[in-house]
């Protein structure tokens, strides 16, 4: 889609302008009911575009993503836009700075519509946590459009933008991407930069594009990556690196591990026909595929939410209601009749954060305290390690990894909300490629009938660390493949 609008913006069928109005028109008319965005930026996106313009008048040479409208996660800061992590705490916060992938895009020309709603601080695999609203599935809007970037990837899903960014922590893009019928990539850890993105979890969160097509993501994603010396975990990988140019949908001879641990008898028989299938059209492709064990796969869940839940107990004591965002104070000492500074941090962090982030950050603070470091912390680091050694012993065969992206389709509003721990487990195929930093990417490969819906599942790929355009060449081949097949039928 990019590239078509890219071409006729060039040949001048159609303006910046006028793309960015029917985008802004789209999200008036339908976000009432979707609920993807929490600030939309008609005035700045519209001069943005009006730039564009200016500049192919002039004759001037304009990057594939100039005037191509899109979405940015409201984790992730511009500057002079209220940016509130989807929490009461920062409602009042206006960036004063923008994040590096912001000043990237900024300089091809890519046009922001606004930002869009995610669970609490990026905690969640629904968008229910939101402290402002809850998104919509767009293909079913009594279902879940996953999360936490489930506004991201509704923006898109519904219409409402052309891509989107979202962070990923443990599948935040790639589970919303299978829910939604889309492709996500969560990139190599330290491949894009971190900076100007509101932590969560930092030794775990990427930034990463949305889009419909695999060409889109590889588009937006070319121009996120790069060294970034305002990150310190900012990689020298990949400048200027024109990952759409790599789609050449020739994936012979490439060899696709797919973990027996993945597939074992308690996945969603309907789940695994589709899983199956999709494997059966990479062997036509030309790929071949083993089997392969990844032995420490059944630690991931338990390890990952142990130092996710400590980073966040480190992360959040920032949020304190003294510097930046909410401040409350509604006590007073008995004793002097004054208000002190634990007060004010007690009543801002009661009043700002909601129930799931007072408990991850509970957890993390027990899991982190002197009597268990060593028994839970401690240990979870070696098994990450261990888990990272599944994947480097992989790799010696296999140049990716295969799995669905979910054990199940969109699920609907409230099945999970009352049940911390099955909402966990929806992220129990994302987050082991978090846990070793490698890439991953989940595109459509089908669809299951549910009440009468086809709902898609997302196919998920997790490759060598900094081999993302393998990943994007393998998925754009399938994608071509099954949507011929779609075409002639």
């Amino acid at each position: 889609m990019i590239r078509e609008l890219h071409n006729k913006l060039v040949a001048g069928e159609i303006t910046a302008v006028d793309l960015a109005e029917k985008y802004l028109k789209t999200i008036e008319e339908k976000d009432g009911e979707l609920g993807a965005y929490l600030t939309t930026m008609k005035e700045s996106a519209l001069k943005e575009a009006k730039i564009v313009d200016e500049k192919i008048q002039r004759g001037e040479k304009i990057d594939l993503l100039a005037g191509i409208p899109g979405a940015i996660k409201d984790n992730i800061c511009i500057a002079g836009v209220r940016t509130t992590a989807g929490s009461k705490i920062l409602d009042n916060y206006i960036a004063p700075y923008d994040a590096t992938v912001i000043q990237k895009l900024k300089a091809s020309g890519a046009v922001f519509l606004g930002k869009t709603n995610l669970d609490e601080f990026a905690m969640g695999s629904s968008t229910e946590n939101s402290a402002y609203q809850k998104t919509k599935n767009p293909l079913d809007i009594t279902r879940v459009p996953g999360g936490s970037s489930g506004g991201s990837a509704a923006a898109v899903a519904g219409g409402e933008a052309v891509w989107a960014l979202g962070s990923d922590t443990g599948g935040s893009i790639r589970q919303p991407a299978s829910f939604c019928g889309l492709v996500g990539l969560k990139p190599t850890y330290g491949r894009v930069s971190r900076y100007g993105l509101i932590a969560m979890a930092s030794s775990f969160d990427q930034i990463g594009p949305f889009g419909t097509t695999v060409e889109d993501v590889a588009i937006v994603f070319s121009r996120l990556v790069g060294h970034d010396g305002m990150d310190a975990t900012s990689a020298e990988s990949g400048n200027n690196k024109p990952f759409e140019e790599y789609l050449t949908s020739d994936i012979t001879g490439l060899t696709i591990g797919v973990p027996k641990e993945y597939l074992s008898e308690n996945l969603d028989p309907r789940v695994r026909k589709v899983t199956d299938e999709a494997l059966e059209r990479f062997k036509k492709l030309g790929a071949n595929v083993k089997e392969i064990s990844f032995s420490y796969s059944k630690y991931a869940l338990p390890v990952y939410y142990i130092i996710v839940l400590s980073e966040i107990s480190s992360n959040l004591a920032r949020f304190d209601g003294i510097k930046y965002g909410l401040s409350v104070n509604d006590d007073k000492d008995s004793f002097t009749n004054t208000t002190t500074l634990l007060e004010t941090y007690l009543d801002t962090r009661r009043v700002g954060l909601g129930e799931e982030v007072k408990r991850r950050i509970m957890l993390g603070t027990y899991v982190l305290s002197a009597g268990y470091y060593d028994a839970y912390y401690l240990k979870a680091q070696k098994v990450r390690a261990l888990i990272k050694k599944d994947f480097e012993n992989a790799f010696k065969d296999v140049d990716m990894v295969f799995s669905p992206t979910t054990p199940e389709p969109a699920f609907r509003f409230g099945a999970k909300v009352d049940d911390p721990l099955m909402m966990y487990l929806s992220d129990i195929y994302t987050v082991t490629a978090n846990l070793a930093g490698v890439p991953a990417l989940s595109f459509p490969m089908g669809t299951i009938n549910e009440d009468g819906k086809d709902l898609p599942i997302g196919g998920q790929l997790m490759g060598k660390w900094f081999d993302e355009e393998t990943l994007l060449r393998t998925a754009d081949a399938f994608e071509r493949s099954y949507n011929q097949e779609k075409t002639e039928q």
